[in-house]
């Protein structure tokens, strides 16, 4: 039988990447806005053709009011309606209700070598495309606000080129779909996006209706801790979340939760990290009771608390 060959054109091959990468960009660019304040600016993303732009928070930090301007020439004047810094997310309100809105993806999709394409608008009607691959996914950004320390799950990681002006823009998909808000630039190489997930469209709605974002809060800080084995074993899980801290006065105080107790389960639901604890801590179980399966000096212990919300 004769040996088939099949022979790749170098040429043809750059030439679809660069097809791929224009088409993303026609789409995208025209509803990817320049943001300006007295304090500074960034990039944001039109979301609905009624003028609402999300981009990230600490673009519009300490300001309210922002111009927003687009790659055909036209500025309009925006409002920012709701900020949420745990999750390095807002939205803004402009005065258009005839914005050309994006399509926004789901990162849950995404693969790791996937192409993607950063747009922002760093510098006003120009705009800024550059393109490149997803390097890693599931990573975690600390996020701070006032005292309050979380991490935002499923960061994608990409070595698309990003600029601090690129914050609030759109990473998007081959397909032109958002999947991401770009955030921050971790290094040469390290472009950090927070993902379009159903977690952070929930954060979206809730800034776009309420202005804010809603969660419970316990007043304990912690880290992974591995299980012992006959532990972990029974379990079927390697590790829980060690208790660092309990702010005095918190719902964990009251409930009795010590520093050295390691938390293996809230509610049933297994947690190994204090992402897993964070992302349990919903708007539902404000003023709920919550049950705690605790590890305290070798033994189970089920400690019952009520959350409140958490103040920013």
């Amino acid at each position: 039988m004769a040996e088939l060959r099949f022979v790749v054109d170098e040429g043809e091959a750059l030439d679809a990447y660069s097809q791929a990468v224009i088409s993303v960009s026609e789409r995208l660019s025209p509803s990817v806005a320049n943001l300006r304040s007295r304090r500074g600016g960034g990039s944001g993303v039109v979301i609905t053709g009624d003028g609402f732009i999300v981009t990230s928070a600490h673009v519009v930090e300490r300001t309210r009011h922002v111009r927003a301007a687009f790659v055909d020439g036209s500025e309009v004047d925006a409002e920012v309606v709701g900020s949420d810094p745990l999750s390095d997310l807002a939205v803004l309100r402009a005065d258009s209700r005839a914005l050309v809105a994006a399509e926004l993806g789901d990162a849950s999709t995404l693969r790791v070598g996937q192409l993607v394409v950063a747009i922002g608008n760093p510098h006003g009607f120009g705009g800024s495309v550059t393109a490149g691959v997803v390097s890693a996914l599931g990573r975690s950004l600390p996020t701070r606000s006032g005292a309050n320390v979380r991490y935002v799950d499923n960061v994608i990681q990409t070595d698309a080129a990003l600029n601090p002006g690129n914050s609030g823009g759109a990473l998007a998909d081959g397909r032109g779909r958002v999947v991401g808000i770009n955030t921050a630039v971790a290094g040469v190489g390290l472009g950090l996006a927070v993902p379009v997930n159903d977690a952070t469209r929930a954060i979206i709605g809730a800034l776009m209706s309420e202005g804010r974002f809603r969660r419970a809060y316990l007043g304990i800080a912690g880290g992974t801790r591995p299980l012992p084995p006959r532990l972990a074993r029974e379990l079927e899980r390697a590790a829980g979340v060690e208790v660092v801290e309990v702010v005095t006065g918190s719902p964990a105080a009251d409930a009795g939760l010590r520093t050295e107790d390691l938390i293996v389960a809230v509610d049933g639901e297994p947690v190994e990290k204090v992402d897993d604890v964070q992302r349990l801590m919903v708007v539902d179980r404000i003023g709920a009771p919550v049950a705690l399966d605790v590890i305290r000096q070798g033994r189970r212990v089920e400690l019952q608390l009520v959350p409140v919300e958490l103040e920013l």
